[in-house]
């Protein structure tokens, strides 16, 4: 599995690559968004949109993992379909072909007339990530790549990606929106039971290089399989009072009003569930609440597993309050991965129904659940 964790970073990276060329060519990314449509469309917004750079990523991770790994062949998904439609009105189904030039002449009936940026764009397909993490390098883990299965998002936040802004001032630590919050998601489950076990998150614009100006990322990974818990980051700080809570702008009035007086009064908020998750993994909030169906596999099962990896988790709201009302006294449900919403189509058979809580320190879950508990209709 090690091999396996090595490739998924590889193939976070040179996503990230691509993510950041897709941006530096602002005339052309105008070009390059089309609406998502029917079963497709994320129904809690009114425009909801895919660029080419999501789909590219997407089909870039699946090939290269493909390739390596025959096993996962069948059992990587993703937030996208692989066809865009382009100027002209033709459907493309984007993939990665044998060679740079067969990738270039199949973009390039995307992004016609502009050949020059389909070159680019299939080269960085093509391209090999080089790593240098000896933490990789010294990994030694057992379980066979044929008993897991991949969740992608190739850009989670897609709507701050496009949007680019780069003012946003944090709050805490926190960045309530902007270009930062726009991640690769790259989670490995387990088939049979759902559980998350691989998880790389990768930060394609975490900073600009003073002297260049160009955008430099960074990645975290995590493990959590079986007694093993291995991560590319520190163990979080102990608990703190009151807990920092992270949750999105459109959470309803119950919620917060449950929530606020947990916090000192004070909530935060920010953009992405995949940021808001990766707020949690770095300390800078103790838990993310999200009341609505409104996250998917792609979008949890990634920063889900480093979580788990830090001794934390996410767990289903609905039903861990549900089971906390009847008075179980076991752990909370946490998310699976492995099973499809019954009676769903499209994108909401993997929705995360019901919501979620993304948490590192069980004290905080507890404080949480409590404070939740009387809203109605949760």
């Amino acid at each position: 599995m090690a091999g396996l964790l090595k490739a998924l970073v590889s193939a976070s990276e040179k996503a990230a690559d691509i993510a950041r060329l897709c941006r530096h060519e602002e005339p052309l990314f105008q070009l390059l968004v089309a609406e998502k449509t029917g079963a497709d469309k994320n129904r809690r917004f009114l425009q909801d949109f895919k660029t080419l750079a999501d789909v590219l990523i997407q089909e870039v991770i699946k090939h290269d993992l493909g390739t390596e790994f025959p096993e996962l062949q069948g059992h990587i998904g993703g937030e996208e379909s692989n066809e865009f439609t382009n100027a002209q009105g033709e459907t493309v189904a984007v993939r990665v072909c044998g060679t740079v030039g067969e990738t270039a002449a199949l973009l390039g009936s995307v992004l016609a007339p502009e050949q020059a940026a389909a070159e680019l764009l299939a080269a960085a397909a093509h391209r090999d990530a080089a790593l240098g993490d000896a933490a990789l390098d010294g990994l030694a883990l057992s379980i066979h790549p044929g008993d897991l299965a991949i969740w992608i998002d190739p850009i989670d936040s897609t709507n701050e990606y496009i949007g680019g802004r780069e003012d946003v001032a944090p709050v805490d630590g926190i960045s309530p929106a902007g270009l930062c919050s726009a991640l690769v998601l790259i989670g490995a489950y387990d088939r049979c039971s759902g559980c998350p076990v691989l998880g790389v998150i990768n930060e394609p614009f975490f900073r600009r290089d003073p002297l260049t100006h160009r955008w430099q990322g960074r990645y975290h990974w995590g493990v959590a399989y079986q007694d093993t818990r291995l991560c590319s980051l520190s163990p979080p700080p102990p608990p703190r009072p009151p807990p920092r809570v992270v949750l999105s702008r459109a959470e309803g009035p119950g919620v917060r009003a449950a929530l606020h007086p947990l916090c000192g009064g004070h909530l935060h908020f920010a953009a992405g569930a995949g940021y808001k998750m990766l707020c949690v993994i770095l300390g800078l909030a103790d838990a993310y609440v999200l009341s609505e169906g409104s996250t998917f596999a792609w979008d949890a099962c990634a920063p889900h597993a480093i979580l788990r990896a830090l001794g934390g988790g996410t767990v289903a709201l609905a039903g861990a309050l549900r089971a906390r009302r009847v008075g179980e006294n076991g752990p909370p449900p946490e998310l699976l991965y492995n099973r499809p919403a019954e009676g769903a189509v499209g994108a909401e058979r993997w929705a995360n129904r019901g919501g979620l809580v993304a948490y590192v320190h069980p004290q905080h879950l507890e404080a949480v659940l409590d404070a939740l508990a009387a809203v109605p209709g949760l």
